[in-house]
């Protein structure tokens, strides 16, 4: 099999023996998959294709294989979109490996790879071009350990809606990292009071799951991104509040539960790609995870086809607000 991704292109012409090295934060791609070594990534769904594929895979919150004594050759970071992520990664891999681990970083020139070398420099790693291709660039140095730890990337912010304010704990690696956004902003100002079992499905950084946990709601959040289950963990500690966040890639962990209410900022890109995939599962598959009478409240941008979604899934919706930028949407199981 051949790679699929320019990252994966760029790699599979090394004639670097990768043969148990860690494989950190990489896209989807099937030569990665069906090769050799360990994942290390925050995103449930490619965990979940590399366990299906039967290759280890973990999220930076578990237990490491083998702990020290068990560390591998060398790691592979794929440098993300967002570089205040990437640094985080660094100082993890920094924190979690031997000094002097072989590292080697890879992305398109396009998600700025090339900022790297500010940021190794930063850190006080050399390092070195090893080469390009296919728009990308691969850069090579050895790690060592940091002044800083990768706790030291979570902060704490205040948002407030109204009168309400909440503490919320923000990481690079959570959609809205640092503000509230415009369309959650606008979906909380729409949410009519709602009690009983509500699911939080996308919860980022956990203001969703926060406002309903405080106005009495029995709350499960899930997010496919592990930093977002971990945010949220803290922003609901953080504000005294009661709820559970769950890794799931939509649905997924969820089996057969139902809930009184779903409410949702669902994502639509990823990476730099538009991809309504996860929302339109999210919207299809709710009338399965919603009891009779049960109520979908999303907010999305105004152009995206979530209309044709909702009629084809309820039989019909209603548009609660609409500021020409976002929607918020509602739509019941009869």
């Amino acid at each position: 099999m051949s790679a699929e991704t320019p990252v994966g292109q760029l790699l599979e012409r090394q004639d670097a023996d990768y043969r148990g090295w860690w494989w950190v934060a990489p896209p989807r791609d099937g030569w990665l998959e069906a090769g050799q070594g360990t994942v290390v990534s925050a995103d449930l769904a490619v965990r979940a294709a590399w366990q299906a594929a039967g290759r280890p895979a973990v999220s930076p919150f578990e237990t490491l294989p083998g702990g020290r004594e068990g560390a591998p050759p060398g790691a592979v970071l794929f440098w993300p979109k967002s570089h205040a992520l990437g640094e985080w990664w660094l100082l993890w891999l920094c924190a979690v490996l031997p000094p002097g681990t072989p590292l080697q970083l890879v992305g398109e020139n396009q998600g700025g790879i090339k900022r790297v070398l500010k940021v190794l420099a930063a850190l006080g790693l050399g390092c070195r071009k090893r080469d390009s291709a296919r728009r990308c660039a691969l850069y090579e140095t050895r790690l060592e350990r940091g002044a800083l730890a990768p706790d030291d990337a979570w902060t704490a912010f205040e948002a407030e809606v109204g009168s309400e304010r909440l503490t919320l704990a923000s990481h690079p690696g959570v959609f809205g990292h640092g503000k509230l956004d415009d369309g959650t902003r606008l979906l909380l100002e729409t949410l009519p009071d709602m009690a009983g079992d509500v699911l939080d499905m996308g919860c980022g950084d956990g203001i969703l799951a926060a406002w309903l946990a405080r106005r009495g709601a029995r709350v499960t959040a899930v997010d496919v991104n592990a930093f977002a289950v971990e945010a949220t963990r803290r922003t609901l500690a953080a504000n005294g509040l009661g709820g559970e966040a769950l890794e799931s890639d939509v649905y997924s962990a969820l089996a057969g539960r139902t809930f009184d209410a779903i409410v949702s900022n669902p994502p639509f890109h990823q990476e730099r790609a538009i991809d309504y995939g996860p929302a339109a599962r999210l919207i299809h598959e709710a009338p399965e995870h919603l009891r009779c009478g049960g109520q979908l409240l999303l907010v999305a941008n105004a152009f995206l086809p979530y209309p044709d979604l909702l009629e084809r899934a309820f039989g019909g919706f209603e548009i609660l607000a609409d500021d020409r930028r976002f929607r918020v949407y509602r739509a019941f199981k009869g």
